[in-house]
């Protein structure tokens, strides 16, 4: 059974993640500070990890730089070979630059941009060894086309892509696919602070008429895991459904 990482794994587009890939029987452990309603079983001892059908799960803050080295050790003991990670783990948070605390800019760049850097660091290093795997980097849209209000947010999907595509070229001659999934506006809790209004204008601007799906976002990551995408590497697959068409 082939490991496979997802980080942000508890709720939104990570939940997904991480429910289909053990659908499709990948050994999945969800990262996330706390397991929130996804029901998933504490990764231990105790657990025969061998032979699960629903993920497990690890807490850890990601924000927590430092510890990151001995977080991926940790894992590294206790799956071995990694096939997988995807980095999903990110925080969305709006707001005018001029007006956002220079704490809060740190925070989003930290999350969203460092973390995934280093985390991706150790287990690449495992992957190096082992002669294979996939990194696949949750971005977004507005890393490529902006959005009012998500400067800082933009700014580090934008620097994941490029990551994404550097890292690729780095690692590629060793076996190693590194791809990003570029969502539009997902049908999950990061967007229920707009009223049914705004969402409906969202919706209209698509070529499909709606907010994209959580498991739309899933099978893109499932098909980049896979075999048929053996090919693949140092791109960046836009779901969206015609958000930027």
């Amino acid at each position: 059974m082939r490991n496979v990482i997802v980080t942000g794994g508890s709720r939104g587009i990570g939940l997904a993640i991480a429910r289909r890939l053990a659908a499709a029987d990948y050994r999945v452990v969800a990262v996330a500070r706390n397991a929130g309603n996804s029901g998933f079983r504490l990764f231990g001892d105790k657990i025969d990890s061998s032979a699960v059908s629903e993920p497990l799960f690890v807490p850890f803050d990601l924000s927590r730089i430092d510890e990151i080295p001995q977080f991926a050790k940790m894992l590294h003991a206790g799956l071995g070979s990694i096939h997988a990670i995807v980095n999903n783990a990110g925080i969305g948070t709006h707001g005018a630059l001029a007006l956002m605390h220079n704490a809060k800019i740190e925070e989003l760049i930290r999350i969203n941009l460092i973390s995934p850097i280093i985390l991706t660091k150790y287990v690449v290093r495992r992957m190096m060894a082992d002669g294979g795997g996939r990194v696949v980097n949750i971005a977004s849209i507005t890393g490529f086309t902006g959005a009012n209000g998500l400067s800082v947010y933009g700014a580090t999907k934008s620097a994941l892509i490029g990551f994404t595509r550097s890292l690729a070229r780095e690692v590629g001659p060793l076996g190693i696919n590194v791809n990003a999934v570029a969502p539009g506006f997902v049908e999950t809790e990061l967007i229920d602070g707009l009223d049914e209004s705004q969402r409906q204008q969202i919706a209209r601007r698509s070529a499909l008429g709606r907010l994209t799906r959580a498991d739309d976002v899933a099978a893109a990551v499932e098909f980049l895991l896979g075999s048929q995408a053996d090919s693949i590497t140092g791109t960046v697959l836009t779901v969206d459904a015609g958000a930027t068409a």
